[in-house]
């Protein structure tokens, strides 16, 4: 598996949080700020995680969901693809390619419960066709590796088992930033046991050492999950982060 993401689409893709951080044309001559647009995909990422809840898949979904979503607005704007259905859309998508499909009927039950406008209740017919969208946007490259099984695989090198808990949470938080676009996963998961272990009070330094990874990138990731607690973790009222998202994209104009 570790010997198969260096050759895969996934790697190839790998970006620089230049690349990441980039909005586009349509976006820009809208008045849509940097601090937005993170905010927006904050929030749908949030989004996707409480309908992936309703529909009753797995972690890996949302995670893969997660990163088609993010990986959709390194290429395509916000004015061009409205989030509010290009995230039910990557989760339908996700379920497929992990094999574990939802009925996009069911999706468009909990999308016109969960929404607080009517304008986007969407329908079955808009899923299938935005999913059709997402395919070339992402360019058929639906295989997402993730950071879960190399951090597993770590903690029980390491003898931290007990450490699980914790650094799973981190992982399951770092999709709310970009790292999964940026850094291979088992980067992201040497970060999340590096934090842990520091929140324990755990001396793993001997460990880190003899994996000869380059612990200045681990620590850099460990800083950007930090910054992300202290700068962008949204409020605990959902319906005041989703009245801001569509206040933000409602000044886009979005096509329909």
């Amino acid at each position: 598996m570790a010997a198969n993401f260096w050759t895969s689409s996934h790697f190839k893709q790998l970006l620089d949080q230049e690349e990441v951080d980039v909005l586009h044309s349509p976006d820009k001559e809208k008045g849509l700020t940097l601090e937005e647009f993170k905010f927006i995909k904050s929030h749908m990422t949030s989004y996707i995680s409480k309908l992936a809840f309703h529909v009753k898949v797995r972690q890996r979904v949302v995670a893969t969901a997660v990163t088609y979503f993010r990986r959709v607005y390194t290429r395509k704007s916000m004015t061009e693809y409205d989030p509010r259905l290009v995230a039910p859309t990557c989760l339908y998508l996700a379920s497929k390619a992990e094999e574990s499909t939802v009925q996009a009927r069911l999706l468009t039950f909990y999308i016109k419960k969960m929404s607080l406008d009517e304008k986007y209740r969407y329908e079955i017919k808009d899923i299938l066709e935005m999913e059709m969208k997402l395919l070339e946007a992402l360019d058929y490259y639906l295989v997402v590796y993730h950071p879960y099984r190399a951090l597993s695989q770590l903690l029980q090198d390491a003898g931290l088992t007990d450490l699980t808990q914790s650094s799973w949470s981190l992982v399951n938080d770092t999709y709310r930033m970009d790292l999964i676009l940026i850094y291979p996963p088992y980067m992201i998961a040497l970060a999340c046991i590096y934090i842990a272990s520091v929140l324990k009070d755990k001396d793993t330094t001997a460990w880190f050492e003899e994996l000869r990874v380059d612990m200045n990138v681990v620590k850099n990731i460990s800083m950007e999950i930090l910054d992300f607690y202290d700068t962008y973790k949204l409020s605990s009222d959902e319906r005041t982060n989703a009245e801001r998202t569509n206040a933000i994209l409602n000044k886009l104009a979005l096509k329909a």
